[in-house]
């Protein structure tokens, strides 16, 4: 039987890509729920044609439709991700993902509760990153959790089941059984 394959953001398999060239591997994700998946792994940042390391970035402005600027020079890096993420998630669909799982807190693939901060620099956690809006928008029906809560037992085990569940109803669905 082949592996459910995930999405994934590249830092948490322990790809050195992040702004500051390190990464955050997590080894619940690569030694345990590895054992049963295989990862697609996506970094929108690389990905996008940033370099590593690179100027940190955060968004700003509505929490809605956040701009995502660098905080040193004030770039405004909006537009290119968009584009690259509309592209990316066309091309996500020919692997056959049955769920996502994406870096908390992160301005492009933070789920939930990401900081965006308003004109006066406070920040609330209101957002959802660039890339991981994207996603979810393009396929609302996948599965998808964050790192951090996958920490959680009872959260961890609902994002299995999710995952589980979707590899069987298209398994059903492609043998056409009614």
């Amino acid at each position: 039987m082949e592996k459910i394959k995930l999405g994934i953001s590249t830092c948490l398999v322990g790809g050195h890509v992040r702004y500051d060239g390190g990464h955050k591997l997590d080894r619940i994700l690569t030694d345990t729920l590895g054992q049963y998946v295989q990862y697609v792994p996506v970094c929108p940042e690389v990905e996008c044609g940033l370099p590593i390391p690179r100027e940190a970035m955060r968004l700003e402005g509505d929490p809605g439709s956040p701009r995502l600027v660098t905080i040193r020079t004030r770039r405004n890096m909006t537009d290119r991700m968009i584009r690259w993420a509309r592209k990316r998630v066309v091309e996500l669909e020919k692997e056959d993902l049955s769920g996502f799982i994406f870096k908390s807190s992160s301005p492009s693939s933070g789920m939930e509760r990401v900081k965006v901060y308003n004109k006066k620099g406070m920040p609330v956690k209101k957002g959802t990153g660039m890339f991981a809006r994207i996603f979810m928008e393009h396929f609302p029906l996948l599965p998808v959790e964050d790192e951090g809560r996958l920490h959680d037992p009872k959260s961890r085990e609902n994002f299995i089941e999710r995952i589980f569940t979707l590899r069987r109803w298209r398994e059903v669905l492609r043998e056409k059984k009614t």
